[in-house]
């Protein structure tokens, strides 16, 4: 009698046991930091058109850059910051408070867009993928993360790309694209990696951090495409003051 007992209480423990097994779930997020000299941009103050410099750099350090933004947000907890390489100029780490989620932020340096962009290409097909160790937990980067976002110049304005990246294994991915037009520039390369463009955008735009904030809050919490466009729309409206309709024009899902 005590041994079906056992068995019955193992039985109801083992998916609470699953659970508690899962990998952490991973939004990785490449930066290509905003440069005057390196960038076909319309040329904005030096000091945060530096693309060497991360800590003054317009969506990097600045109120509404990717590192500046989520350290200020009540969702997240930064785990740690580093120097990463040459190509990639810092690297910082966030940990959801309430989910299951890392949060990994690339700042390329701003001359290094293409490579940027070619990464981001190849970590939609899968055929780019790596992962880092973060508390003793392997952490999925690239092609192993669920979603990948890019934030910054549209680089598809100023070079062009040989050839299409295919899908290299299968797995459908998440991408967020917050860069001028991208649905245009990026619609042929995203439907041959096989990714589900979450969000990308039709018009110019302000490739600020709160658009990806908002957008990714609503995307962990559960909801569908259309509710992650939404929110997206209503932050960018919130601080661009450009109307919610023509925010829901601009900050469009899928095809």
């Amino acid at each position: 009698m005590m041994k079906n007992y056992i068995i019955i209480i193992i039985l109801l423990l083992l998916p609470i046991c699953n659970l508690l097994a899962q990998d952490a779930k991973t939004i990785h997020v490449l930066v290509a930091l905003c440069d005057n000299k390196y960038q076909g941009i319309v040329k904005v103050p030096k000091g945060i058109g530096n693309g060497q410099d991360p800590n003054t750099n317009l969506y990097w350090g600045c109120g509404y850059g990717v590192r500046t933004y989520f350290r200020k947000s009540t969702d997240w907890k930064e785990v740690k910051c580093y120097k990463s390489d040459r190509i990639r100029l810092e690297r910082i780490i966030f940990k959801h408070k309430t989910k299951n989620y890392y949060l990994i932020a690339d700042a390329y340096d701003g001359r290094n867009i293409k490579d940027c962009t070619i990464d981001l290409l190849r970590a939609c097909s899968g055929a780019k993928k790596d992962s880092i160790i973060i508390d003793n937990e392997k952490i999925g980067l690239f092609g192993k993360a669920e979603v990948i976002a890019y934030l910054g110049h549209n680089g598809l304005m100023d070079f062009s790309l040989q050839g299409k990246t295919e899908n290299a294994d299968g797995i459908t991915r998440q991408v967020i694209i917050l860069a001028c037009a991208s649905r245009q520039y990026f619609k042929n390369q995203i439907e041959s990696t096989g990714a589900n463009p979450l969000l990308w955008t039709t018009h110019l735009m302000a490739p600020e951090a709160y658009t990806l904030h908002d957008a990714l809050a609503t995307y962990i919490n559960g909801g569908n495409d259309e509710d992650v466009r939404n929110s997206a729309a209503a932050a960018y409206n919130k601080y661009q003051k450009c109307g919610l309709k023509g925010a829901k024009k601009l900050l469009v899902t899928g095809f």
